[in-house]
């Protein structure tokens, strides 16, 4: 943190080597297009590294770096609608190689995701974010986030052809006496 904050550019190095791989994966999800992922991620950093006096937290830096990088995706996928998607999708997620098969219907289910719907899972599930900091890069509520977050898992559920979760109690058969 202060590396950067002295202006060396060393810092970004450090910066995405530490945080790279969950930024990458973020932005990926966002945009489904290896290369306007890489894009993102420098250009997360690159504000980072501009705005730095504006982050007053030092232990807040990993979330503040993922907030940066949810809204240069979304700025992104604004502009460019790209339909390319890398066959890695799924490990990016999981860290693991899954078969072709699954990583294919993995690939498809998070496509067929809204885009703010794909950051909130990004940086949930794999930033490891807490709601409230969820909401705070996507510039929402939590009760949206928590609703982009359900709605998003019952669609990945779908279709991935798992059993939809019950949001409702199944009620006792009536007993015929």
């Amino acid at each position: 943190m202060e590396r950067i904050r002295q202006g060396e550019p060393s810092a970004l190095d450090a910066l995405l080597g530490r945080h790279g791989r969950e930024l990458h994966a973020v932005a990926f999800l966002t945009l489904r297009n290896e290369h306007d992922a890489e894009d993102a991620v420098a250009d997360a950093l690159l504000t980072a590294w501009r705005r730095i006096e504006t982050l007053r937290d030092p232990d807040r830096l990993r979330p503040w770096l993922f907030a940066i990088t949810a809204r240069v995706a979304l700025r992104q996928r604004r502009r460019f609608r790209p339909d390319v998607v890398s066959l890695d999708a799924a490990s990016m997620v999981s860290g693991e190689a899954p078969a072709l098969t699954t990583e294919l219907e993995f690939r498809d289910a998070i496509n067929g995701l809204p885009p703010r719907m794909r950051a909130a899972i990004a940086l949930h599930a794999v930033a490891d974010l807490p709601v409230a900091e969820v909401a705070e890069a996507l510039g929402v509520s939590e009760n949206t986030v928590k609703s982009q977050l359900r709605e998003g898992r019952a669609r990945l559920r779908v279709a991935l052809g798992a059993a939809p979760a019950r949001a409702e109690r199944t009620k006792p058969e009536a007993s015929h006496g």
